[in-house]
């Protein structure tokens, strides 16, 4: 029966959209966020290799074009009568994807506040995070005209926020063999904005999954 259902539901929507076909094309505002989030991570990537703890103007001026990426896109969606697939799920990986950047940001900010010197592991993790979000664009990118590519991205995005959450255990682990608290006790804030940023890339990559198998 909820094979029935499904299989209406799709009906219905083709149908929809025969009668009143896209007129924004949300995929390529999608793609267009997720390369700015590539561009913020890397950024961030840039900014830990340099080490010297200097204002990250470039990554605050990427962060807010990627916010004007969003606002535009919410402001089209919300007067758009159809969308390629489900509204909610187009809002709603943006929002993941802005909250990947705005984490890098935050990382950065407070590094430069507390003082804290990059480490391995923070790096680490920046690389990780770089390359799991490099794999969600490109299954943005081709998830229109092959929809089949665009999931094998999944696991490989899946794997680089592994990454990221084993690094922060081992990281946070030896921090606080550190006879002066505070030093673990700050590590922990920029290790915990690195992993909350590869969970936002994970809760992404749990959307984009869904909207893949609608569209197979």
């Amino acid at each position: 029966m909820d094979e029935q259902n499904a299989g209406h539901d799709a009906s219905k929507k083709k149908l929809a959209d025969r009668l009143f076909p896209p007129r924004h094309d949300f995929y390529k505002m999608l793609q267009d966020q997720g390369d700015q989030t590539v561009i913020a991570v890397k950024a961030l990537v840039d900014w830990l290799k340099a080490g010297d703890l200097t204002d990250p103007h470039e990554l605050v001026k990427i962060e807010q074009h990627a916010d004007d990426i969003r606002h535009d896109m919410e402001a089209v969606l919300v007067e758009s009568f159809s969308t390629p697939f489900d509204r909610q799920d187009i809002y709603s990986i943006s929002r993941q994807m802005d909250y990947v950047v705005n984490w890098s940001l935050s990382t950065a900010l407070e590094m430069k506040a507390f003082k804290i010197k990059p480490d391995a592991a923070m790096l680490g993790m920046a690389e990780a995070l770089l390359r799991g979000v490099k794999f969600m664009a490109e299954a943005i990118r081709v998830m229109r005209s092959e929809p089949a590519k665009a999931g094998t991205y999944v696991p490989l995005m899946r794997k680089a926020e592994r990454e990221i959450d084993e690094t922060y255990v081992r990281a946070l682990a030896q921090a606080f063999e550190e006879k002066d608290l505070r030093i673990p006790l700050k590590k922990r804030e920029i290790y915990h904005h690195l992993r909350d940023a590869g969970r936002n890339l994970v809760a992404t990559v749990d959307i984009l999954h869904r909207i893949i198998v609608g569209i197979l």
